[in-house]
């Protein structure tokens, strides 16, 4: 369930284009106006704002916005595991168009094997989207998973091809499955398979992206806000990208693993105008 709370009667896009451009206008920023338009619209609202401002004022809000304010691998596995196929397509158009290479070029440059191997299938997937599930291949691709497992095989193409292509849905199943034939957990067997601890720890965080997405940003929460400091990068993403979809079980969540209040913790963490934008995402009356 998302958090945002959009107001009733929210204003045209020209209206928040124009309280917008009065908030860069001047000596300062007015972030508490940023805040009040940018925090209380949804993805297709912001995406008109942005449309609208450069139309009126021949600027991408963008850029604006980045030069006004001031402020890897578990980002690749988050999108193409958590969020819609259409969305991942949006993400790799507009690396292209930013970086003039693409997000799998880049990966495989840069990125050592067998994490490659992974991402490059992770970050170029299109999966299926549906709710339908087959019981007979979930269970045929679980002694699969299994299979690889025991030979400490966690690169081989099976491994990639299942947890690279297959809905997440189906996926679900087919971890259901393997528990159900071999007693544990799929990552708890591969945390326990010898080799190389990076793709270990890469294929049991894409395994909980999609088992369960709100325990591990969750998780991402409050490892952002743990010791001396704040992650602002981590926070900032976990409560960004969630707030639409399922930032309400995020916080359920976070208090089953914590015992404690996430909206609490953030706010005790951050402060300023950082702090009232994440309480506008959270919809927080704190």
């Amino acid at each position: 369930m998302a958090t945002i709370r959009v107001p009733d009667e929210v204003p045209s896009p020209a209206q928040d284009s124009e309280t917008l451009n009065h908030a860069f206008r001047g000596w300062g920023t007015d972030e508490k106006a940023i805040i009040r338009v940018l925090g209380k619209r949804n993805e297709i609202q912001r995406r008109r704002i942005r449309e609208s401002y450069k139309e009126i004022y021949g600027k991408d809000l963008i850029d604006v916005l980045s030069s006004e304010l001031s402020g890897d691998f578990m980002i690749i596995v988050e999108i193409s595991c958590t969020a819609s196929p259409s969305h991942l397509i949006a993400v790799r158009k507009a690396y292209c168009s930013l970086f003039d290479l693409s997000l799998e070029e880049h990966i495989a440059s840069s990125v050592p094997f067998p994490l490659a191997k992974l991402l490059v299938t992770l970050a170029s997937s299109f999966r299926y989207d549906k709710d339908k599930v087959d019981a007979e291949v979930a269970t045929i691709e679980a002694a699969m998973l299994r299979e690889a497992i025991t030979k400490k095989q966690l690169d081989h193409d099976h491994v990639l091809y299942i947890l690279g292509t297959r809905s997440i849905f189906q996926l679900r199943q087919t971890f259901v499955a393997y528990k159900q034939s071999y007693g544990n957990t799929l990552d708890k067997d591969v945390d326990e398979c010898p080799g190389d601890a990076d793709l270990r720890s890469l294929l049991k965080m894409v395994i909980l992206c999609i088992d369960f997405p709100e325990k591990h940003f969750a998780k991402v929460v409050s490892e952002s806000i743990e010791g001396f400091g704040t992650d602002e990068d981590s926070l900032t993403r976990a409560i960004v990208t969630r707030a639409e979809i399922d930032l309400m079980k995020v916080r359920g969540e976070y208090f089953n693993m914590y015992n404690s209040s996430m909206d609490n913790a953030i706010v005790g963490d951050v402060s300023g105008d950082y702090r009232d934008f994440l309480i506008t995402l959270l919809g927080s009356k704190i």
